[in-house]
């Protein structure tokens, strides 16, 4: 048993006993200073540490009212390491390997250790025997599970531990509490267990103290704000230790139950108190009044937390409802993610399209500015073809005149006036004539091409109304410069005037010397004369500027032509567009309408070719029992003949026999003819459908059909003779044709080929 093996220590134990005056359940030297009672407890528990398993099954309910009175000191580390399967665990082996590596976690649980029980004489100092090992214990669990490592809260369980028992079975102990209570799913980085238990609280909350849970609501005072130091350390950081080990000692034993029984059950003392104050108030009532309301007392606090009501499967539907409700968050933030890089990612498509926008009016712009200029550059260019065109016909002209000379010049070479100087001379200007006349057939090829130049550039201007805009616009252009030239030239006029006035009065000066009026008057007329002169400048200079005003107003007017021009243009875009958009919309709906209507031929197709193949079969079953019939009348027809019972009178009689039924034959078989069949064979998905039976394939009277034989016309009409079939029938007429005479060659006949056909 376990208590044997820690028999060295339970010894060591007993010796500290013996000297500070107490006792153990062996030592009956130091009984005198304990009760009858506690001398009872302790004897108790040694039994049940050496008869564990026994109790375990048969007094589990004693044992639970055991660990709710509490467990003794001394018998914590042996019970603990019992009730949570952690005597024997193989980790316990690798700690001193662990302690040797070192952990990712390491600097955190330094800063850590400090602050776990700071006023215990185990863990105060800082390099104290306490700290030490609680480092190694927390160094070791982050190097056992990575994905967990170290979380705040943790070193404080441990802590506790180590106050009980040495490191490694603390360790052992801290791993079994980690794998199989569910701490380590409240340890996790996510702290997902952690949320559940705060949802599972606040269910109890509002159900057990609806009216506290009011409170916390109104007064913002979340659940988490208070009850999170409850699961994650159990309550070790709530109260004193005396009471946190009571309820750890049912921890222990009963998992995270205690922890939502204690905290509903402070709820429940507290709740008047607590309805009375604000979240401040309640957050310093929770830190300093609760903690040590059960220090004297911990039964009373054990006994509270039992009257609390617990059940576990609405415990289990609640995680089950807290773990759909997380799914679907879950769910809607990747959705809102999603959405989020769609809209991102539209955002970027919306801006690219600006841009290509802007860039396409700037491209409209300027083409719509070019294709001005170059109707600009087209009149010009007209108007210099017309002046070539002008000066090519006078050339013309001058040539014809030059040739009619000259024909009047070989006319009159008998004439002894002329000279050879005067010859010469008209030679001379017929070369210049000519040189002329190459020269401006020159400047029209050179007009010509420019001309087709033009024309093929002209396709791509503005159309004849626009080009009468802009000429209707040169032209009062024109006309606005025409007035200022005259205005100006005006100007000029009055301005040479005044000054030719100047130069008169100035020329007329000396003779104003004699007296000081004249002199005094004719600087006044210098002065005016002088004001007059800067007036007809500033009224120069006044209409210079009007002039100016004007070509800046036509310049403006011809722009905003232009851009009404552009705008046009781009509203016979749009319009375009939504044309092609409507058109293209409109062929979509036609392509899926003759889509459906390309199923449903199909379906009916399939329909017909289903419905032909049931009548095929139908023709096929009935055939079948029509070629079983025949089978039967030629077996009658041998057995007879075997027999000798056929003679001459016998096989008229049999003879008119089969006629009867071979028109019974010919009436079933015009009824599986049915309605008339198709002109040519069809086709339906591979199928091929041949030419039923008509009139025209079967004989028209009994007499063609005894002739033709019954057998060869079916065998024609329905089905082909196999060469097995072919020779079985050979053979049966070999024997037949030996034992009968000539009397029944007609019956012979007309059988034979009738049973070649049925064997078929």
């Amino acid at each position: 048993m376990l208590l044997e093996a820690d028999s060295k220590s339970m010894r060591s134990m007993n010796g500290s006993r013996r000297n500070s005056g107490s006792s153990l359940v062996s030592s009956s030297s130091a009984s005198s200073n304990l009760s009858h009672l506690e001398e009872d407890t302790w004897i108790l528990w040694g039994r049940i540490a050496n008869e564990w398993e026994e109790w375990r099954r048969r007094k589990e309910k004693l044992l639970k009212e055991l660990i709710h009175k509490g467990i003794p000191h001394h018998f914590r580390a042996i019970v603990w390491q019992l009730l949570c399967s952690a005597t024997n665990m193989p980790v316990k082996n690798q700690y001193s390997e662990l302690l040797k590596m070192s952990s990712p976690c390491e600097k955190l649980i330094r800063r850590d250790i400090a602050r776990t029980y700071p006023e215990h004489e185990f863990f105060k100092g800082q390099d104290s025997l306490g700290q030490e090992v609680l480092f190694n214990v927390m160094k070791a669990y982050s190097l056992v599970d990575r994905e967990v490592g170290y979380c705040q809260g943790s070193a404080f369980i441990v802590g506790l531990l180590l106050m009980q028992m040495p490191e490694e079975e603390a360790f052992c102990v801290f791993v079994r509490l980690m794998q199989e209570y569910r701490l380590r799913e409240l340890f996790k980085p996510s702290m997902a267990e952690l949320g559940l238990c705060i949802y599972q609280f606040e269910y109890m909350l509002q159900e057990q103290l609806p009216d506290l849970n009011t409170h916390f609501r109104s007064q913002s005072f979340h659940t988490s704000m208070y009850a999170s130091s409850w699961f994650l350390t159990l309550f070790l950081t709530t109260f004193p230790l005396p009471v946190a080990t009571r309820v750890f000692d049912i921890f222990m034993y009963e998992g995270l139950e205690i922890v939502f029984r204690v905290g509903l059950a402070l709820l429940q003392v507290n709740q008047v108190e607590l309805m009375q104050l604000d979240m401040e108030g309640m957050s310093q009532y929770f830190q300093k009044v609760i903690p040590h309301q059960f220090d004297s007392c911990p039964d009373k606090l054990i006994l509270k937390a039992y009257q609390v009501k617990y059940n576990p499967k609405k415990m289990k539907r609640l995680e089950k409802e807290y773990a759909a409700m997380k799914s679907k968050e879950m769910e809607e933030q990747i959705e809102i993610k999603r959405l989020r890089t769609e809209n991102r990612l539209l955002k970027q498509r919306i801006e690219t399209l600006e841009k290509e926008s802007a860039a396409l009016a700037d491209r409209l712009i300027q083409g719509q500015v070019t294709r001005a200029q170059e109707a600009e550059e087209n009149y010009v260019i007209k108007r210099e073809l017309a002046v070539v065109r002008q000066q090519c016909s006078s050339a013309t002209e001058d040539l014809q005149k030059a040739q009619s000379t000259i024909r009047q010049l070989q006319e009159q070479q008998g004439n002894p006036r002329l000279t050879e100087d005067f010859v010469a001379h008209l030679e001379t200007e017929l070369e210049q004539s000519r040189l002329r006349e190459m020269e401006t057939l020159g400047a029209l090829r050179e007009m010509q091409d420019k001309v087709l130049d033009m024309e093929k550039r002209n396709s791509s201007l503005p159309d004849e109304n626009n080009v009468a805009q802009l000429q209707e616009e040169l032209k009062a252009l024109k006309v606005r410069e025409g007035q200022a030239v005259a205005s100006a030239r005006e100007l000029k006029l009055q301005l040479q005037e005044l000054s030719d006035t100047w130069q008169a009065h100035l020329s007329r000066g000396g003779r104003w010397k004699e007296s000081p009026r004249k002199l005094v008057l004719g600087e006044l007329q210098d002065e005016l004369m002088s004001v007059r002169l800067r007036e007809a400048q500033a009224l120069a200079e006044g209409r210079e500027l009007r002039q100016r005003v004007v070509e800046l107003e036509t310049q403006d007017h011809i722009h905003r032509n232009l851009l009404n021009r552009v705008e046009a243009e781009r509203a016979a875009l749009q319009e375009k567009l939504q044309y092609l958009a409507a058109q293209n919309k409109g062929l979509q709906t036609q392509l899926s309408e003759s889509r459906r209507k390309q199923a449903e031929a199909e379906c009916k197709s399939k329909e017909e070719v289903m419905a032909v193949r049931l009548r095929e079969a139908d023709s096929m079953a009935a055939v079948a029992e029509m070629r079983q019939r025949i089978a039967e009348l030629e077996i009658q027809r041998e057995e007879g003949r075997i027999q000798g019972q056929l003679n001459h009178s016998d096989s008229s009689q049999y003879i008119r026999e089969l006629k009867d039924q071979i028109e019974e034959l010919k009436a079933e078989v015009r009824l599986l003819k049915g309605p008339p069949s198709f002109e040519d064979p069809l086709a339906f998905d591979g199928l091929g459908l041949a030419r039923h039976l008509d009139e025209d394939s079967l004989p028209s009277s009994d007499e063609e059909l005894l002739g033709m034989g019954v057998g060869t016309a079916l065998q024609d009409t329905l089905y082909p003779l196999s060469p097995q079939d072919a020779r079985f029938l050979r053979s049966l007429e070999r024997p037949a044709k030996d034992s009968e005479g000539s009397s029944d060659s007609d019956a012979e006949e007309l059988t034979t080929p009738y049973s070649q056909g049925l064997d078929n």
